[in-house]
């Protein structure tokens, strides 16, 4: 039976690389066809309809939660020219220095990443800082890399992302944020390196704007009409990271803090109720995707933790995970490629499935997965063309996502050695 299961968890890999499904609508109708390959009944206990609909859907609230309060401080971000105004006041300070406004905007996508990640950041970020990195001859591809890689800076920071690992893995927030820090240098020297590396290697090419911009002219913001937001309000990003992580603040208060700083320190009194419900509703459209998803993710999670599906997947997946540390590393290293293209160890698809199963089946302690998940991860967020910041960045960029990932990948995939490797040493 587990090879059936296997063979079931093959076949929705197809059909998420081949999109004939959605990941979100490919990952319940797996979670439902395992459940009955491992034996389970319609209703009752440890069953299809009780136990992996019904439980499984809303097992990630938690996480939910905090991608909608994300997604809330990402809109006040954007609504109230935070974000615009600190890439503007970078590009101001680096000058024609293009490496200086290259890690200047580097800096800010790492802010903004641990606020909300994907799409919006990558927007938030990019409108203002790939042109003015295109401008100074920052190389086009490089320029959208940057950006992805200074998101996937921030990504460890990213509170909402804590609260999915503290909860898909059964993790106290604790260990997650341990981990995270640990992560965190490793991702900040292989940016700064690729800012580096690629500006210098590639040469300067003077570009003055982008084709996009040119085809499609758009008139001045509401903020970019009233000017730049207050010095004050510039550290809006920074607020519930400290919260969070210098006074331990849960992650849930931490974000509804940033919401309240940015809403005080950006807007009149009497404007603060109509910019609140704004912000929210427009949090909501972008947090939909991801909500799915978590939504899927966490039905997927109750299938392949049933007793039937754990007692016919143990066996055979024992016998392919190393317990020895070095082999760990060289294997899962080696494995990296399989987190792109929406691949079996990307952990928002497939790779949830396989982390519960390797939780379940005490193959590896939960810690040794949130060590896998969260280096797969650092690669997932930049180099894979089929991630949405990957596609915007270099699509606003004027180049292909599968030029950026050539470009990236050997940077985030020693993120995920240098992360692999402090799993092993730690926890194994």
């Amino acid at each position: 039976m587990g090879v059936v299961i296997l063979l079931v968890m093959a076949a929705g890999v197809a059909a998420m690389l081949t999109r004939k499904l959605p990941t979100a609508f490919a990952l319940v109708l797996l979670a439902v066809v395992i459940a009955f390959a491992a034996g389970a009944p319609l209703t009752g206990e440890n069953s299809v309809i009780d136990t992996v609909l019904q439980e499984g859907a809303p097992a990630l609230a938690a996480t939910m939660i905090a991608i909608v309060l994300g997604s809330w401080l990402g809109k006040l971000l954007e609504e109230t020219g935070v974000a615009a105004t600190l890439v503007r006041k970078i590009v101001e300070f680096g000058g024609d220095r293009p490496v200086v406004v290259a890690l200047g905007v580097l800096a800010v996508s790492a802010l903004v990443g641990t606020v909300t990640g994907s799409a919006p950041a990558a927007m938030l970020a990019g409108l203002i800082g790939i042109p003015a990195m295109i401008a100074v001859g920052i190389p086009k591809v490089t320029a959208a890399g940057t950006i992805l890689m200074g998101i996937a800076v921030g990504i460890p920071f990213e509170l909402p992302l804590w609260q999915f690992f503290s909860t898909a893995l059964e993790l106290p927030v604790p260990t997650v944020r341990g981990f995270m820090v640990k992560l965190f240098p490793f991702a900040l020297v292989a940016a700064v390196l690729y800012v580096f590396v690629e500006s210098r290697r590639r040469g300067v090419e003077h570009t003055w704007s982008l084709k996009s911009v040119q085809d499609k002219p758009r008139s001045p913001s509401r903020r970019q009409r009233l000017g730049d937001a207050p010095w004050y309000a510039l550290l809006t990003p920074a607020v519930p990271l400290i919260l969070a992580l210098g006074f331990e603040l849960a992650i849930i208060p931490s974000l509804l803090a940033g919401v309240l700083y940015a809403l005080v320190t950006t807007t009149r009194p009497r404007e603060m109720n109509k910019r609140l419900l704004r912000t929210l509703y427009g949090g909501f459209e972008v947090a939909a995707p991801p909500i799915a998803l978590f939504i899927a993710i966490g039905i997927l999670l109750a299938a392949v933790k049933l007793p039937g599906a754990v007692e016919a997947l143990e066996p055979l997946v024992k016998a392919v995970s190393p317990q020895n540390a070095v082999l760990f590393v060289g294997v899962f290293t080696l494995l990296v490629p399989l987190c792109l293209y929406r691949g079996p160890l990307n952990v928002f698809g497939l790779g949830a499935g396989i982390a519960g199963v390797l939780i379940s089946t005490g193959i590896y302690p939960a810690a040794v997965v949130l060590g896998m998940a969260t280096s797969y991860n650092q690669v997932f967020g930049v180099a894979d063309p089929t991630s949405t910041q990957t596609v915007w960045a270099a699509q606003y960029a004027g180049v292909s996502p599968q030029q950026v990932m050539v470009r990236t990948l050997p940077y985030v995939w020693a993120v995920a050695l240098g992360g692999l490797c402090v799993t092993a040493a730690t926890y194994l």
